[in-house]
């Protein structure tokens, strides 16, 4: 029966066995015995495995490098499923230890499969908001990799933490106006919009939008974040016309 069709009572039972015999395997050196959990065709129940793998890796120190291991193991088999549940479980680790897990990202944003890259973007996503000392050093390597996708991923797996703290990714963010490829100037502009709405964001982001050069991306910027204020009014922290009359104070370009 699929997880969510269990009741309230039974799903946390369930959660609780994940994590109990993951722990066992562990300590039995037969994690791959469990592996039924990592390749499960329910989202939930492997979601609900790497958040257990997560919270024994902090639970237990002795478990650490044990877990490490098994997750280089289960890495190298190169299956999505699999794969994409080791990003998830370093991700989880790496909100509090990236550098342990780093090497994951590396590897897992180069991967054949997009769902093992969007498993990268997530957990960046997280990390970057728990964590972000590190992990937005870790991807300010990225802005300017050859490959596309790689710099449309890093844009917006930092994304989370510019909704509370836009002064931490603008500076990444100013170094993609001047991309080539129109996917990754889009993401960027989503991205500004995005960060744009939230408590005392606004004013972070017009600020510093005025030292961009690109005015062509920064009027499409401005653009976006006044769509997304009526997008997301029920969310903004301002309403469209209080945006709008701030850009137009604030903003002599626009």
């Amino acid at each position: 029966m699929a997880f969510y069709n269990l009741s309230k009572e039974d799903r946390i039972k369930l959660t609780s066995e994940i994590k109990n015999n993951i722990f066992t395997g562990l300590n039995k050196n037969k994690l791959k015995n469990k592996i039924i959990y990592f390749s499960n065709d329910d989202t939930y129940i492997r979601k609900a495995a790497y958040l257990s793998l997560g919270k024994i890796y902090f639970e237990n120190f002795e478990l650490q490098h044990k877990i490490l291991q098994n997750l280089e193991s289960l890495f190298s088999e190169d299956e999505p499923k699999i794969s994409q549940i080791v990003i998830n479980t370093a991700g989880e680790i790496g909100i509090k230890d990236f550098e342990s897990v780093e090497h994951f990202f590396d590897s897992g944003l180069i991967d054949k499969d997009h769902s093992v890259r969007n498993a990268v973007i997530g957990s960046l996503k997280k990390m970057s908001e728990k964590n972000p000392k590190p992990v937005l050093k870790w991807a300010k390597k990225y802005l300017h990799h050859t490959d596309k996708e790689i710099r449309r991923e890093i844009c917006h797996g930092i994304e989370l933490r510019g909704r509370t703290h836009p002064q931490d990714i603008l500076p990444l963010l100013k170094e993609l106006q001047n991309d080539s490829v129109p996917r990754v100037r889009n993401t960027l502009i989503h991205v500004l919009g995005q960060i744009s709405y939230k408590k005392n964001c606004l004013m972070l982001v017009i600020e510093d939008l005025k030292s961009w050069e690109n005015k062509d991306v920064v009027n499409k910027a401005i653009e976006e974040i006044i769509d997304v204020h009526d997008r997301y009014k029920n969310f903004s922290a301002l309403t469209q016309k209080e945006a709008i009359e701030y850009i137009k104070k604030y903003y002599s370009g626009k």
